[in-house]
């Protein structure tokens, strides 16, 4: 897509996310309960609470790391367990923490980006969607975002913006290219207690109950994963309803279905069968 172009889409989608963001929630309008989703970054090195997390109840959405130890077997595992697996891409970030295998940097050409998330897509079974793992850098570039979604338009594919920054603009670029898009609201564990987990746990059920639905973000520490094992079942009786990603979306997007048949091409898988 022509940069001009672009740059005009992204104006348009900032401008309707900025009309929309008072617009009665589905709550109001008496349609759903309140609903969340819960995206659980980083896995893939963690094999026990890796496998609690597949293990639960409640339709999470779990995202990947590519090439990682485990990824492969937890994902199958996630699948059988009924939980949406997302491609949890690694993007350049302005503190230059190490990105590993699979990252996408701000000093690779088009080819070299789209190639690399290419295979990371490959390389994960069963994925349905992408959000970024850091990224505060490339999220803010127009151009790296335009090369990643135009790479993701090809696929049936949802991205999340994880919004690791204020100033991403990977939302907006998605939308700009029609692709079926969130952002998150809330993250749960930027400190590793009990009591930092509850408090933004309630603040997203807070944001849910404000505008019908709300998009968090946990990863598989213990502390996280012992929370949500306690707390999760106990939803249903505040009135609170778990989704995964494209059941959330769905319900913000009146039932329509993401893509049309044969609109998209198919992900071909390339990794290794687990043993």
């Amino acid at each position: 897509m022509p940069l001009n172009r672009l740059l005009i889409l992204v104006a348009a989608a900032l401008a309707a996310s900025a009309v929309s963001a008072d617009a009665p929630g589905p709550r109001e309008a008496g349609q759903v309960p309140p609903t969340i989703a819960i995206i659980i970054d980083d896995m893939g090195h963690n094999l026990h609470e890796g496998t609690r997390l597949a293990n639960l109840e409640q339709p999470v959405t779990l995202a990947f790391l590519p090439y990682r130890r485990h990824t492969v077997p937890l994902a199958k595992l996630a699948h059988q367990k009924q939980k949406e697996i997302m491609l949890h891409a690694p993007m350049a970030n302005t503190r230059n923490f190490g990105l590993g295998p699979g990252g996408l940097t701000s000093d690779m050409d088009s080819q070299s980006l789209k190639s690399t998330l290419r295979r990371a897509l490959q390389s994960i079974p069963h994925v349905k969607g992408v959000n970024n793992h850091m990224g505060s850098l490339l999220t803010q570039q127009l151009k790296a975002m335009d090369w990643v979604m135009s790479e993701l338009d090809r696929y049936p594919v949802y991205f999340v913006d994880s919004r690791t920054i204020a100033s991403s603009i990977a939302g907006e670029v998605a939308d700009a290219y029609r692709i079926p898009t969130l952002t998150r609201d809330v993250f749960l564990d930027h400190e590793q207690t009990e009591e930092y987990v509850d408090r933004q746990f309630k603040l997203l059920i807070k944001r849910a109950r404000e505008n019908g639905s709300a998009v968090g973000i946990g990863h598989p520490h213990k502390v996280t994963v012992d929370y949500l094992e306690k707390h999760l079942p106990m939803l249903d009786e505040q009135g609170i309803a778990v989704a995964t990603v494209s059941g959330l979306w769905a319900m913000r997007n009146n039932n329509r279905p993401m893509f049309a048949e044969g609109e998209k091409q198919t992900i071909r898988p390339a990794y290794a069968k687990s043993e």
